[in-house]
């Protein structure tokens, strides 16, 4: 578990914000932050970034990490899973360098204000468990699933999650199990794990729980222009 790739995957065809990995945020393009961070973790042997496009693959290495290949197109659609690009990346490095990283670090693009302490922290987490699959970086989930309903084809709704109790979706938040959601963060695989369980979760994985600072994930126009203001506001203190 010594050797560690950080893998920052950063496809070029995001649909809700269009070039969001390159956009500008206060000044630099949005997936520098998750670089620069990973370039500061010291848990970190090598920094790659798995994209499609050109352009993202020039901002990349301007900022400090490696692209040693192109993910293909074909699994760098809005249907791609983290099974394939983790394969992909893996595949190549046996092939063409004849190596294999101890533990995966995904760090994804969209979260900017990670900190590299808390990278180290996740690391040391796997380290010290060799038991785990994997591990996921999460946050307290800010709506219960309790509180969620489907849409049924007849145009009536129903429970997301089935109870025995017909009330459940009228009690407090405070009556139901603590649940989270995964943040987009920080997950840390093991090749074993992709290459025996065909998964980069597995069956045993360890939680990270992360900051609402540190979750912020951005996917939306409005994600940026609040990304923007709470930078500025950091800037003046």
């Amino acid at each position: 578990m010594n050797d560690v790739l950080a893998l920052i995957p950063a496809r070029g065809g995001s649909k809700r914000v269009p070039r969001k990995n390159i956009l500008p945020l206060s000044g630099k393009p949005l997936i520098a932050y998750t670089i620069e961070t990973a370039r500061k973790a010291g848990s970190l042997n090598r920094i790659i970034v798995s994209t499609d496009d050109r352009e993202i693959a020039e901002a990349a290495v301007k900022y400090g990490a490696e692209v040693p290949f192109m993910r293909p197109t074909e699994i760098s659609g809005s249907e791609s899973t983290e099974f394939e690009f983790y394969m992909h990346a893996l595949e190549w490095l046996n092939k063409n360098e004849n190596c294999e990283p101890g533990l995966i670090v995904t760090l994804y693009p969209t979260s900017p204000f990670r900190k590299s302490e808390t990278i180290d922290k996740a690391v040391e987490l796997m380290r010290a468990h060799p038991e785990a699959d994997s591990l996921r970086s999460i946050k307290p989930c800010s709506e219960h699933p309790y509180k969620m309903w489907l849409m049924k084809e007849d145009g009536f709704i129903r429970p997301f999650v089935k109870t025995e109790d017909s009330n459940t979706q009228t009690f407090s938040t405070q009556m139901f199990p603590k649940v989270y959601i995964q943040n987009a963060s920080i997950y840390i695989t093991k090749p074993s794990t992709l290459r025996l369980k065909k998964s980069p979760i597995g069956d045993t994985v360890i939680p990270l729980i992360m900051s609402e600072e540190e979750s912020v994930d951005i996917n939306t126009p409005l994600d940026f222009k609040f990304a923007e203001i709470y930078l500025r506001q950091q800037n003046k203190t």
